[in-house]
């Protein structure tokens, strides 16, 4: 286990105190679940949160909850109890180390140290965090990630008596009634054999009913194809009244209102950290895609539902967001045509191919999304803000979390560049240019 999580944090974490803590004395200590608290000092929720999970900490941790110190591997032969083998590391986006140092004080779990700044970065990416706070729990032995949404344990099992909160089966966690907006009342069991699109959204929010105008279509052209196909509205309103008006305009299934334990669940299942937000899954319950949103919109004739993910995606206003999930290659082409942005594809398609699936047996999220970007005003801006020079093709790499750039600029781009560029990012053998 040390392993993994000395290739995770490093060899050193930090109490509140100051004090160095030796990553491998996690696993003497017998730590079987992993907290990645992922904050910033100058966020007010974040110091809501800090409030509100050091009480959790310290119910499941019982006296342990004092702190762990510098010795905590020592007289680690006794097996600790079950509620805990917890730890929580502090990853902060801290910019100033005194205003760190303030917040992380009364911390009673460990931290990254401040000047571990690729490190947290890397952690960052590596988990797609778009907000504070986050808090996801990892397996300490595989490095699996457990829960990704750590903020809904806090609320919905205040006494961890859910312990270690593992996935559970979709057809779980949606057992029960489901509504349609005239009163009829369906069991979860009809879902059987669809594919099922989970819809996280509210009326108080403008992209939701944007996208909710434009899903009403999708849904009904899939239902005409003969597909079995059905979605469920996980509702984010802030009252009854505003789910029931805002269902009114929907044709499909929705998880009560009234039960909330089942949203939240929902909630937690997928890691929703923001809406609108729709997970395809297959009739399994698999999750396709999580960007069914991105899809809805670039496929207005639904032709390639049920939407399986492509290696490589053609940059569009509608996908142009998943810029800011993590490093990303961009191949620009100096061509409108169809045909050039095709053959782009087809070149980085095998190393994009190999990347996915090298992470997906590990049962992690590739390190990097593949784009082939043509001639528009949104690939002009884009160039604009990283500034990036007119030639094409042009080999890149952006980060726009740690406002990076990585550039190959070559007369011809062939597999094997490609693949090469990849593989030294990977390896951090690049040197950064700044966006």
């Amino acid at each position: 286990m040390s392993g993994f999580l000395e290739e995770l944090l490093g060899e050193k974490l930090v109490t509140g105190g100051g004090e160095e803590v030796d990553v491998h004395s996690l696993g003497a200590r017998g730590i079987s679940l992993l907290g990645l608290y992922f904050g910033c000092s100058l966020s007010a929720p974040c110091a809501q949160l800090s409030a509100s999970l050091a009480a959790f900490y310290g119910r499941l941790r019982g006296d342990a909850a004092a702190g762990p110190g510098p010795g905590a591997g020592a007289g680690a032969a006794a097996e600790p109890e079950p509620r805990r083998r917890l730890e929580i590391v502090f990853v902060s986006s801290d910019q100033d180390q005194r205003q760190w140092q303030d917040f992380v004080r009364d911390m009673p779990w460990l931290a990254l140290p401040y000047k571990e700044k690729h490190r947290k970065l890397k952690l960052w990416n590596k988990y797609r965090i778009s907000n504070i706070p986050s808090l996801i729990f990892l397996d300490a032995t595989t490095g699996k990630v457990v829960c990704r949404n750590g903020l809904l344990v806090i609320r919905d099992d205040p006494e961890g008596l859910e312990f270690p909160w593992g996935p559970k089966p979709f057809r779980e966690v949606i057992a029960g009634p489901l509504l349609r907006n005239n009163g009829q009342s369906l069991e979860s069991s009809s879902l059987e054999g669809s594919h099922v699109g989970v819809y996280f959204s509210a009326h108080w929010c403008p992209p939701c009913r944007s996208l909710t105008r434009v899903l009403v279509e999708s849904y009904r052209k899939i239902k005409e194809a003969g597909q079995s196909f059905e979605i469920i509205f996980v509702s984010a309103d802030r009252s009854e009244e505003s789910f029931k008006q805002y269902f009114s305009e929907m044709p499909w299934l929705a998880v009560p209102y009234t039960d909330e334990a089942r949203r939240s669940r929902l909630n937690r299942l997928y890691g929703i950290q923001g809406i609108p937000t729709l997970i395809v899954l297959d009739p399994q319950g698999e999750v396709i895609t999580r960007q069914g949103r991105v899809e809805v919109l670039n496929d207005e004739d639904c032709r390639e539902f049920p939407w399986h993910p492509k290696p490589v995606l053609e940059l569009s206003d509608s996908n142009a967001t998943q810029l800011n999930e993590g490093p990303c290659l961009v191949l620009f082409v100096d061509s409108e045509d169809d045909g050039e942005s095709e053959a782009a594809k087809q070149l980085i398609q095998p190393i994009a191919e190999k990347i996915i699936a090298k992470y997906k047996a590990k049962e992690e999220e590739a390190p990097l999304l593949f784009f082939v970007a043509g001639e528009d005003d949104m690939t002009d801006s884009l160039r604009d803000y990283t500034n990036l020079p007119e030639a094409a093709p042009l080999l890149t790499i952006l980060d726009m979390s740690a406002r990076a750039k990585y550039v190959m600029d070559v007369e011809e781009i062939t597999p094997a560049i490609v693949e090469a560029f990849v593989n030294d990012f990977l390896a951090e053998k690049l040197k950064p240019e700044p966006i």
